[in-house]
């Protein structure tokens, strides 16, 4: 992890906290509910202006917080759902994301329900669009028959007879005839089966953060949101003509939220913290189109600056330094809204460069629950501290529970196959002259360093410590 131009990487055994490098897969990524309803939220004011300004307590520090406990739903993949957990009137979980969405202070309609014998049931959570099921052999399908006028759990059971399914089918199929009359049969069997079957509503979809980050706006929206991208450096225009608004809105965040003095947070320590960095900017003809290096993505509301996501662009990721925004718009969520921003800009960059496609989240610390935040953005790793693996996070909980410090790769044998192997070969700086360590330490007069040497080679492994240069006056 970087602070400035400093990088540091912490010794997980001996810390109190230790510090795990996360990384979410982007590409997989799901929202959870409650990432739906912040960006609902963001879409709300943008268009209406109307959000209700309660200031989030679970919004802390640089962070995109909004469920705390780890634990809450542990992941499943198809094969671990048992067949006792699907009835014929679950709803999917993304479905009931939709629908438990919805604003608190709208009512959902109650469906009235038809009694009618037939062959088929079809389950469906939107009056207007039937998803069709498994068939009904027997009454016992349905086990608590709702009350008449009244839809349980906002979920309207339809009834509708084969034959009149059928006929519906036919009516398509002489339309279809009649716009495609030159066609021969077979074909246009073939043209009305790939039709019908693509023509079949997908209510089952659930929507992905794009959906909502890139929705179309009204055109009497009442406020107006730009994200820009922004290289940190003092010889772009925009980061130039933004940088005391920016360095501005910094120390109001650092007072407001760490309480800090101005003397903590004036321009030199903003630039120090948050625009030094020891990247260089590069562009690379397989890589995106903004390049890599760090920058600011700036959220400019009705022309003003909000909110400062500080990130860094590499070939494999986009990595989350840090997040300042305006604390008078903290009912916005801006620390989760930035958050799910950065997954989608980094799917984004994965179209033009197909290698980068994660999204670090910096560290995660178990033993802080105020950082356990970072769990939530799933599917999520975490990086083994002594085989340097990657471990799926629901692994990774329940050993942490037990121990704050815990090796992940639960096989024994497991070693880190970047480990340190010849330490003479650690390339060092001395007296403005890069060297291998070998030949340093003949060199060296005085007392011999490497104890502190191995333990700095161990740290970053051999091939960091092949291309890094350790200085030694």
């Amino acid at each position: 992890f970087r602070s400035g131009k400093y990088v540091y990487k912490p010794i997980m055994n001996q810390t109190c906290c230790p510090q795990y490098t996360i990384r979410c897969q982007a590409l997989h990524f799901q929202a959870s509910k409650s990432h739906k309803k912040v960006l609902k939220k963001m879409l709300k004011f943008i268009s209406k202006g109307n959000v209700l300004k309660v200031v989030s307590e679970e919004e802390p520090m640089d962070s995109h917080i909004e469920d705390v406990a780890a634990c809450d739903f542990p992941y499943k993949s198809e094969s671990q759902v048992s067949q006792s957990e699907l009835t014929p009137l679950a709803v999917d979980h993304a479905e009931r994301v939709e629908n438990e969405d919805k604003d608190s202070g709208e009512t959902k309609e109650e469906g009235n329900v038809q009694k009618v014998e037939s062959d088929s049931v079809q389950i469906c959570t939107d009056k207007d669009t039937p998803v069709p099921a498994e068939p009904s052999h027997s009454a016992k399908a349905v086990h608590a028959p709702p009350k008449p006028g009244h839809c349980p759990l906002g979920i309207m059971v339809c009834f509708c007879t084969v034959s009149d399914r059928k006929e519906d089918e036919r009516k398509l199929q002489k339309l279809l005839q009649s716009q495609m009359g030159t066609l021969e049969g077979s074909q246009l069997q073939g043209d009305q089966a790939f039709f019908l079957q693509n023509s079949k509503p997908k209510t089952n979809q659930p929507k992905n953060i794009e959906d909502f980050v890139f929705a179309p706006l009204p055109d009497d929206a009442l406020h107006k949101l730009e994200v820009r991208l922004v290289p940190v450096s003092f010889e772009d225009p925009q980061f130039k003509s933004s940088f005391n608004q920016s360095a501005t809105l910094f120390a109001k965040y650092q007072m407001s939220v760490h309480k800090d003095t101005p003397s903590d947070c004036g321009e030199n320590e903003f630039t120090r913290f948050l625009c030094d960095s020891p990247l260089e900017a590069e562009h690379a003809p397989n890589g995106p189109e903004c390049g890599y290096g760090s920058f600011h993505q700036q959220y400019w509301l009705d022309g003003k600056i909000i909110a400062v996501g500080v990130i860094d662009i590499l070939p494999y990721c986009v990595s989350s330094v840090y997040l300042y925004y305006d604390p008078d718009f903290s009912f916005l969520s801006l620390g989760v809204y930035s958050a799910l921003r950065e997954i989608a800009f980094t799917r984004q960059l994965h179209e033009k460069a197909p290698d980068l496609c994660f999204y670090y989240m910096g560290f995660y610390i178990h033993s802080c629950p105020k950082m356990r935040y970072k769990g939530q953005y799933r599917p999520s790793d975490l990086l083994c501290p002594e085989t340097y693996v990657w471990t799926p996070i629901e692994q990774c909980l329940p050993l942490l529970e037990h121990s704050k410090y815990s090796r992940f790769n639960q096989d024994g044998k497991a070693v880190d196959e970047g480990r340190l192997k010849e330490l003479g070969r650690v390339r060092v700086l001395h007296k403005r002259t890069v060297m291998p360590y070998n030949v340093y330490k003949k060199r060296r007069k005085g007392p011999s360093d490497e104890a502190s040497v191995q333990q700095y080679a161990s740290l970053v492994g051999q091939t960091c410590s092949e291309r890094m240069l350790l200085f030694r006056s």
